[in-house]
């Protein structure tokens, strides 16, 4: 009878055990270089990285330029650079590299692309002659010349003066991805902020926000597995602050029943007249129980994922209001477009699931919204 060689077992067995463990290091995170974006699946870097370590998908494949930044092609519309990616929002920012991002808005195209933008903001352009400043707009330096100023609007008052006046043309109307919305008109711009994108496929958002890591179930399938994502939730003081929230009105409500059944059993113990106690009773009133927003509400409220500069609408809001923690590069904030106070998205999902009102001013979204219309 055969025996195997207990060596060649032990061989053996430390082969299969490592051999995930290889693959997961030649799928390791990589940079172009310091400071650039991390990258990892769905992306992955030409020559540095396996065909197996991105979504087979145009545009996951990035580059390096010759001054190693970060490049990535989107179809029909050319080569960018990466100016970050956060893999929990499934969101990229993109620019030009060679500095004259409004010149490639005029022919960006993401039809066929694999990436849709966040945030659309219109724009108008218009090419002015060099005696047209009175209005004292900003005009875009990498589209203009000695003799002529190009500038971008989106307010209907200026776009009507230029399209008024025999010195300005009209280029064209350009939507361009931003990275916030703009709740008001903006008199000029030179476009040369980041562009927001998002990809819908590959699903990662959900594992990589638990800690997890997305990759391809196999080499021949564009199937997506999400391994050792460890069980998340939120952060205590996050809790207490939303159980004592949502704990008011619920003790409220139970000191109003209270009040009813001690009263009825007071009424009911005297005996004197049953059908004039009954009439003549007082009923303590029930507290309305205040109830959240549903979900489709809660995800329509804008999301921003902070940079390493920690830029926000309000420059002053530092720290989470709900769970008092500091803002950090690279966390996911909502904000209640009607007063603009920002959150953490876990924190402010879970508080409106349970009130309807700003944990900050107080004030409903749904009644802010309709006040606004009147």
């Amino acid at each position: 009878m055969d025996t195997q060689n207990p060596t060649t077992s032990y061989l053996l067995f430390l082969f299969l055990f490592l051999l995930p463990l290889t693959t997961a290091e030649t799928c390791s995170t990589t940079t172009c270089r310091r400071g650039d974006p991390l990258v990892r699946f769905p992306f992955r870097l030409q020559n540095l990285q396996p065909n197996s370590c991105g979504y087979p998908q145009p545009g996951f494949a990035l580059s390096c330029d010759i001054t190693n930044q970060t490049l990535i092609t989107l179809s029909d519309s050319g080569q960018f650079s990466v100016q970050g990616i956060d893999y929990g929002t499934q969101e990229i920012w993109i620019n030009d590299p060679n500095n004259c991002l409004p010149g490639r808005l005029l022919s960006l195209n993401l039809t066929r692309s694999s990436f849709t933008a966040v945030y659309y903001q219109g724009f108008m352009v218009f090419n002015c002659s060099m005696d047209y400043i009175k209005y004292r707009l900003n005009p875009i330096a990498c589209l203009s010349g000695e003799s002529y100023s190009v500038f971008a609007t989106s307010s209907d008052k200026v776009i009507r003066r230029l399209a008024s006046t025999s010195t300005c043309v009209e280029i064209g109307t350009v939507a361009v991805p931003v990275e916030w919305p703009f709740y008001e008109a903006v008199l000029s711009s030179d476009l040369s902020g980041d562009l927001r994108l998002t990809w819908a496929e590959p699903r990662c958002g959900r594992c990589e926000s638990r800690g997890g890591w997305c990759g391809l179930k196999s080499n021949s399938s564009v199937d997506v597995v999400c391994t050792n994502a460890p069980k998340r939730g939120l952060p205590r003081s996050a809790r207490y602050a939303i159980t004592v929230g949502a704990g008011v009105p619920i003790l409220l409500f139970c000191i109003g029943i209270l009040c009813f059944i001690f009263g009825w059993v007071k009424s009911f113990g005297r005996r004197r007249d049953p059908i004039s106690e009954l009439m003549t009773s007082t009923v303590a009133p029930q507290p309305t129980l205040v109830t959240g927003l549903d979900g489709p509400t809660i995800n329509s409220f804008p999301q921003v994922v902070l940079g390493e500069s920690r830029r926000l609408p309000k420059p002053d809001d530092s720290t989470c209001p709900i769970c008092l923690s500091e803002y950090r590069p690279r966390e996911t904030l909502r904000s209640i477009p009607e007063c603009r106070h920002c959150f953490h998205a876990d924190c402010i999902d879970e508080w409106l699931r349970l009130n309807a009102t700003c944990p900050v001013c107080r004030n409903s979204p749904g009644r802010l919204s309709r006040d606004q219309a009147v």
